[in-house]
């Protein structure tokens, strides 16, 4: 992890998202309608469409529309989306991926295309900034609330990857196929989580003085409120000037 906090960097993305709850409950039904599509309806068999409820149910999205979005996703109701991952760089040449579901590829496009461009940054064609990513699951758990050695205990014999101390937090990583595992073991052993999600970890951050990294925020915010955008993850490293700097705007 080379001492970089992905729990900052999510919890400052996240920060304005989840105040406008409509729009992030409009997103998580997308996710719903693709995992149930490509996986069937059950969470019980749907991995995928398991996470998307669980991450829906944390935000109090109503069991009515997550319902709604089951049977959209398996053909009971009409509507389609297609998934689509944009890759490009923002301002000192950070590396972005975007996840979109789209009902509209070409709208879509000229718009992150656009966002891209009005922040500083470029988008590029596919394959120009994925392989710089791995795809992980990662959980941040107050270190108040467990002990390391108990923690280390626990996500080991779950499959966990690695567990290193963040500040404050315990940043657990782990292969995405054994996400659910991992957070069953967590929750047996009633170690509550500050954050658990299915991400893209970078192999190797950017690190960019705060300047920069505002502008890079500032990407990753405007991409986060377009409707059809799931989630954007960059390369930038969170220092804690960065932090600090954007807790100020």
């Amino acid at each position: 992890m080379s001492g970089h906090s992905h729990w900052a960097t999510i919890k400052h993305k996240k920060g304005a998202i989840d105040a406008k709850r409509g729009k992030l409950w409009s997103k998580l039904s997308r996710a719903i309608i693709i995992a149930a599509r490509h996986g069937g309806g059950d969470p019980g068999m749907n991995l995928k469409l398991r996470y998307a409820i669980d991450k829906a149910r944390a935000v109090s999205m109503p069991k009515d529309n997550i319902e709604r979005a089951i049977k959209r996703g398996t053909g009971e109701t009409e509507g389609t989306f297609e998934e689509l991952t944009y890759e490009g760089y923002g301002p000192g040449g950070t590396a972005v991926l975007v996840d979109v579901l789209t009902d509209n590829r070409n709208r879509t496009n000229g718009e992150i295309r656009k966002i891209f461009e009005r922040c500083g940054g470029k988008m590029g064609s596919a394959g120009t900034v994925a392989y710089l990513f791995e795809r992980k699951g990662i959980f941040s758990v107050d270190a108040k609330t467990t002990d390391e050695d108990t923690l280390m205990s626990v996500i080991l014999e779950a499959g966990a990857d690695d567990l290193q101390r963040q500040d404050d937090n315990f940043e657990i990583v782990c292969d995405p196929t054994i996400f659910n595992e991992v957070k069953a073991a967590l929750e047996k052993a009633t170690i509550p989580t500050n954050m658990a999600e299915i991400t893209q970890l970078p192999k190797a951050p950017t690190d960019l003085d705060v300047e920069a990294g505002l502008k890079v925020m500032r990407l990753i915010e405007a991409l986060d409120d377009h409707d059809d955008v799931q989630n954007v993850y960059s390369s930038m490293r969170m220092t804690a000037d960065l932090a600090a700097a954007a807790d100020k705007e």
